[in-house]
């Protein structure tokens, strides 16, 4: 397990961890508190994934894809509970936005990007793709729907009815058990679902299931405490960066959370295993949408905070036309350098507009 830790170089951002320690001690309310815990996050992410990874690759194809439906967004998912537990709702809405996007346009443009270069093209399994753009249109509905519920009846998405908290809880329920109806085709259908967090085709299962369970426990277990020193630290470093909880939400917590996904799906492109690489990116956006997002709704409702699945204007939006954009470059099973620079442009421009849009 020591020489899982050690080799990659990523998990020298580990030191940032007692660093955020220390700076929470003596410099209380600095940003730079914010700024360490926030890179501790990056590798703890891939430690997670690793331990995944390696039990998932002695599970067989259903229990693997069990397993990292529910631990390959594992990062994401403890940020978002430490942030819904404190009260910062707003938050964990823009982080949900920002996963499913950065996977979309940012992870697999630069995929289509990387990969692309020095090839001509690049061919990959359409059939999987369709299917998760088509599970993802499924979620644009659930977040569209409660934003024309208040629309067409009290026009305004200031009102917060109590017909918003039912409708959102049930369709939480109703987009699990499409997810779940998801997973069980792919497990009849005898298709890999090891992925995200990514053995690929040259995998090879180096740790003992003992080793991998305990890289899984250290993994959660520190990410736990560094979210809750994450969200602590947000309020100072916010006014200190003149950013708003929107734009920190779906750029830089989905950005840490999704950074060792976002390694392996180019490393997997450029290795020209495209059906890896969409997998990773379209794959860990559906797990967003239709498993973590219901997940945490039901968690507010039983902690008594209820976050109804009313997003903003900009959020759901930003979220349709990502899927828009991705439905477009899979449905033909090919990519080139070029599809991933339109992406990545798409993805930009949303970007600068949630930088400019104002606080509260």
């Amino acid at each position: 397990m020591l020489r899982a830790i050690v080799t990659s170089p990523l998990n020298i951002l580990l030191l940032a961890a007692p660093a955020s320690w220390i700076a929470e001690v003596t410099a209380p309310g600095s940003p730079w508190v914010f700024i360490a815990a926030a890179a501790s996050l990056v590798p703890l992410a891939s430690l997670i994934g690793q331990g995944t990874e390696q039990l998932a690759a002695r599970s067989g194809p259903a229990l693997g894809g069990f397993l990292n439906a529910t631990f390959g967004n594992a990062a994401e998912l403890i940020i978002a509970l430490v942030a819904l537990r404190n009260g910062h709702v707003a938050l964990v809405k823009a982080s949900i936005s920002g996963s499913i996007i950065g996977n979309l346009l940012l992870v697999l443009g630069l995929s289509f990007f990387v990969g692309g270069l020095g090839r001509r093209s690049q061919k990959f399994h359409r059939t999987p793709a369709t299917n998760a753009a088509a599970m993802l249109f499924l979620a644009v509905v659930a977040l569209v729907m409660p934003a024309v519920f208040d629309l067409a009846i009290y026009g305004t998405l200031d009102v917060h009815p109590r017909a918003i908290d039912s409708l959102s809880f049930w369709t939480a329920l109703v987009l699990m058990s499409a997810y779940a109806g998801n997973l069980i085709y792919a497990f009849t259908a005898q298709r890999d679902l090891l992925r995200p967090g990514g053995e690929s085709a040259h995998g090879v299962t180096t740790l003992s299931v003992a080793a991998s369970v305990g890289l899984l426990a250290i993994g959660t277990v520190l990410t736990t405490v560094q979210a809750e020193i994450l969200v602590g630290a947000m309020t100072p470093a916010l006014k200190r960066f003149a950013l708003t909880e929107l734009f920190v939400g779906v750029v830089v917590v989905a950005l840490i959370g999704n950074a060792a996904e976002h390694y392996s799906a180019v490393t997997a492109a450029r290795r020209d295993e495209m059906s890896l690489a969409v997998e990773i990116s379209v794959g860990s956006s559906t797990q967003i949408a239709l498993f973590v997002a219901p997940a945490l709704v039901l968690y507010s409702f039983a902690i008594g905070r209820p976050m109804t699945l009313l997003f903003n204007p900009f959020e759901i939006t930003a979220i349709a036309l990502s899927v828009l954009a991705t439905a477009f470059v899979v449905v033909d099973g090919e990519s080139n350098w070029v599809e991933g620079v339109q992406l990545l442009s798409v993805y930009l421009i949303l970007a600068l507009a949630f930088y400019f849009v104002p606080g509260g």
